[in-house]
């Protein structure tokens, strides 16, 4: 009697290519927006890539809003990103799209807000200052906005171990 054993052993490394992947799809969602709604305008459309490409590859980045505010909260269109290391799962990893047009934005003003993720945390204050002088703009700090409505689940874009979630505001009404 013979017997045999295979062992598979799989190790995910996230690259840069993987960051600009998913990074790469926040700019489609973003572009969607702009083509509905007028903003946000494209070059910020590619700081906005840059930033998420960096932060997602030094595992920095917690979560990252972008859309409409009217007074202190999010409308919509409005969409949240949250980063996650998958620790060996997967996840699918969707087309960007699916924003809504028509939406009534009167009155309100395009803004994003960014967290930082654990691994920020663990930095020094000259670690921060550091990496963030290689990002392409400047954040302040700030109070995050509430919300008209619900953030509602609607897509998963992963790549080499790692996703990002997205919601998007709904209305109640």
């Amino acid at each position: 009697m013979t017997s045999f054993s295979t062992t598979i052993s799989s190790s995910n490394t996230f690259t840069l290519t993987h960051a600009k992947h998913m990074a790469a799809k926040v700019a489609t969602d973003l572009l969607r927006i702009q083509r509905f709604y007028g903003l946000p305008y494209s070059s910020d459309i590619d700081e906005h890539e840059a930033e998420v490409t960096a932060l997602l590859k030094a595992g920095y980045l917690g979560t990252v809003t972008y859309g409409f505010k009217r007074g202190d909260n999010w409308i919509e269109p409005t969409i949240r990103y949250s980063a996650r290391d998958l620790m060996g799962a997967s996840a699918t990893d969707d087309d960007p799209g699916k924003i809504r047009p028509g939406k009534d934005i009167s009155g309100a003003s395009f803004h994003s807000f960014l967290t930082y993720s654990a691994a920020w945390d663990q930095l020094t204050d000259d670690e921060k200052r550091r990496f963030k002088a290689t990002l392409p703009f400047s954040r302040t700090a700030g109070t995050e906005p509430g919300v008209s409505g619900y953030f509602s689940s609607d897509k998963t874009y992963s790549a080499g171990g790692h996703a990002l979630d997205r919601t998007t505001v709904r209305s109640f009404g």
